[in-house]
């Protein structure tokens, strides 16, 4: 049974072990968490399914192929609706464990913006499931359908729809991502600024490789990941401003020092 994770100061040090300990504790809390969370999804799973089911055409419903293909594809909806469920508590988690690098004044700033966490994931799921899916589904549902008799497998359609709102999900973390990164000293806003070219290709690579493969989800879903991309160089200037004086004041410093010839020179 996963004990209580006591709350880590900045200034307080943990060794290796006290640290794999704490992280022993958060991933049984968050795997507990999950267990539950897949007993009551697997106990409501008809009413996930026909959540799941309705961005299809109407009347069109999963066919299965096999013995054992509606049980598997009853638990593979249950596994994503739990972890749909469970994922703004692992990201909670995997803040708050790197949250005690951040100085005082930097947590106070830090911790209203991770109880934005599953606000920026219930935000990317939603998009993902009402405007996402139903165009990415009606396009390729559609596209040469008097070809070819089209069915909808299962087991397929119900990967390709966790897969799109779990990564719709995470990707609206992105602004928490940068923050994090900035307040560490990986990436300043200057610097974001300046790669916005290089995003852009990074986000069309992005929005390619997400599940549609076509070109109307594709373009769907660059448009928010640009718009978060730019929200993110705001959020980093606006909260990063203290440690970018710091730096300036470090380099300041340094200049200064460096500027001061040898005493055996002088």
């Amino acid at each position: 049974m996963a004990k209580r994770i006591a709350p880590v100061d900045h200034e307080q040090e943990l060794s290796v072990v006290e640290h794999l300990d704490e992280l022993r504790s958060r991933l049984i809390m968050v795997a507990s968490v999950f267990g539950l969370a897949l007993a009551v999804a697997f106990w409501q799973n008809h009413r996930i399914l026909d959540v799941i089911n309705r961005p299809l055409p109407e009347g069109k419903l999963p066919s299965t192929f096999g013995v054992s293909e509606a049980f598997m594809s009853t638990m593979t909806v249950s596994m994503y609706g739990a972890l749909i469920v469970t994922f703004p508590l692992i990201l909670w988690h995997v803040y708050a464990f790197v949250v005690p690098a951040f100085s005082e004044n930097e947590r106070k700033v830090a911790t209203p913006l991770l109880l934005m966490t599953p606000v920026l994931f219930s935000a990317g799921v939603a998009f993902g499931y009402f405007l996402v899916l139903p165009a990415a589904v009606r396009f390729l549902l559609n596209f040469n359908d008097d070809q070819f008799n089209v069915l909808v497998r299962a087991q397929e359609y119900y990967s390709f729809f966790g897969l799109t709102v779990l990564a719709m999900g995470l990707l609206f973390e992105l602004p928490l991502a940068i923050l994090i990164a900035t307040r560490l000293g990986l990436v300043t806003p200057a610097q974001l600024r300046a790669n916005r070219r290089y995003a852009l290709v990074l986000i069309a690579v992005v929005a390619m490789l997400l599940p549609g493969t076509d070109p109307v989800s594709m373009l769907i879903e660059m448009v928010p990941l640009l718009l978060l991309y730019e929200l993110s160089i705001w959020v980093s200037v606006w909260f990063g401003h203290g440690s970018a004086r710091a730096d300036k004041r470090k380099d300041g410093t340094a200049g200064k020092q460096s500027a001061e010839p040898p005493a055996a020179v002088r």
